[in-house]
């Protein structure tokens, strides 16, 4: 039983007072749910402040970004070794990245290797274009970012790993892929490849979210498919009453 896993991704949203106000107003909420991990995911000038609320709790912690190297001359940059002890969880490879920062597949796994080296847990993005869904490209394009991503990985890694499929066209545009369209996705063509560089146990092992316009409205849909173990959320996590909703819809459909 893979245990479910929420998290908010608050992206550039959020000055630290207005971020110390968020977590106060859903801190009780989240943290009543049980058997669903839920992670908030502020700004990284927020990260501190967001640490010390949510240290009574259960609820975890995650940047949104980082760095592979320790240190050095990288202007702007956040190495693991600044967020190793204060959060558990980092996203690596959003499309946000990839598309307006330059990122690669090779600077991913870069990224990938390093959280694992400071203890760090990666939420690894995937996802495919409006361009490619409609070309019919998803398979290749998705299984070729997962196989860049785990290269050079134990499967003791990747089992503990998180993959978030996130279809560009669904992301901050109001649309979302249907609960069985991203099921698919996952279960054929991530699993899929996860199980061709690894085994069937491994690929089976791995929680992967689904991303792109989760909302109370449609969290059941995307629950209640069976490859489908979480959400990566965005502008609904920036409202108290709302992620905390998602949670709570989580547990209840995937029975914890």
């Amino acid at each position: 039983m893979r245990t479910p896993i929420i998290a908010g991704n608050w992206k550039m949203n959020k000055t630290v007072d207005e971020a110390v106000s968020l977590v106060r107003e859903m801190r009780r909420g989240l943290n009543e749910v049980r058997g669903v991990d839920r992670v908030l995911c502020p700004p990284s000038v927020a990260l501190a402040a967001v640490a010390g609320l949510l240290k009574p709790t259960t609820i975890k912690l995650g940047a949104q970004n980082m760095y592979w190297e320790e240190k050095g001359a990288y202007t702007g940059e956040t190495s693991p070794l600044m967020l190793k002890g204060l959060c558990q969880y980092v996203i690596i490879g959003h499309s946000e990245r990839r598309g307006y920062f330059g990122e690669t597949d090779e600077g991913v796994n870069r990224k990938i290797k390093a959280a694992f080296a400071h203890g760090l847990t990666p939420i690894v993005c995937v996802g495919e274009s409006l361009e490619q869904h409609e070309a019919g490209q998803i398979g290749e394009w998705v299984s070729g970012q997962v196989r860049a991503a785990l290269e050079g990985l134990s499967a003791e890694q990747v089992r503990s790993m998180i993959i978030a499929y996130e279809p560009l066209w669904a992301i901050g545009t109001g649309k979302a892929a249907t609960g069985a369209g991203a099921n698919s996705v996952i279960g054929l063509t991530i699993r899929g490849a996860i199980a061709d560089l690894y085994d069937e146990a491994t690929a089976q092992a791995v929680r992967v979210q689904y991303g792109g316009s989760v909302k109370p409205a449609n969290t059941a849909e995307f629950m209640t498919q069976p490859e489908i173990d979480g959400a990566l959320v965005g502008g609904a996590s920036l409202r108290a009453a709302d992620f905390v909703e998602i949670v709570r819809i989580a547990a209840q459909v995937k029975g914890v």
